[in-house]
């Protein structure tokens, strides 16, 4: 998998198990996680929720061989954006990963239009003579 995301041009690292994964998102900001439902010191979806305030606007992928209904609700409660089951068909996974950097790059645009309406409202709160001004 590392492999393919390197020749589709992705920036690609990896964690050996949960912590170390905890650990890089602590220290750096990550677009999209592929998260295994089974990992060698914790349940994926718990890593779900450890990482979610590390990085809240990263997209992660529940990757499963194990796919049923209750660790498919879990994670998502646990908030996966997306889950895709083993073994990957290649197309579909990398699919699902430009899906979630486009819905990624969406939500940045609302959240700055958002940021922008709210400091041209404050600049006329605390200006309304200046307002009042430009309007006429």
């Amino acid at each position: 998998m590392k492999a393919i995301l390197r020749g589709k041009g992705y920036y690609v690292d990896t964690a050996a198990n949960g912590k170390q994964a905890i650990e890089k998102t602590n220290d750096d900001f990550y677009n999209v996680a592929l998260i295994d439902v089974r990992l060698p010191d914790m349940e994926g979806t718990e890593l779900l929720t450890k990482i979610k305030d590390t990085t809240p606007r990263m997209r992660k992928i529940i990757i499963t061989g194990y796919p049923s209904l209750q660790n498919a609700v879990e994670a998502l409660n646990n908030e996966a954006n997306a889950y895709v089951m083993k073994p990957l068909d290649i197309k579909k996974t990398l699919k699902a990963i430009r899906e979630q950097l486009s819905k990624q790059a969406a939500e940045r645009r609302f959240s700055q239009n958002k940021i922008a309406e709210f400091i041209e409202t404050r600049v006329k709160e605390i200006d309304p003579q200046k307002s009042a001004r430009a309007s006429r």
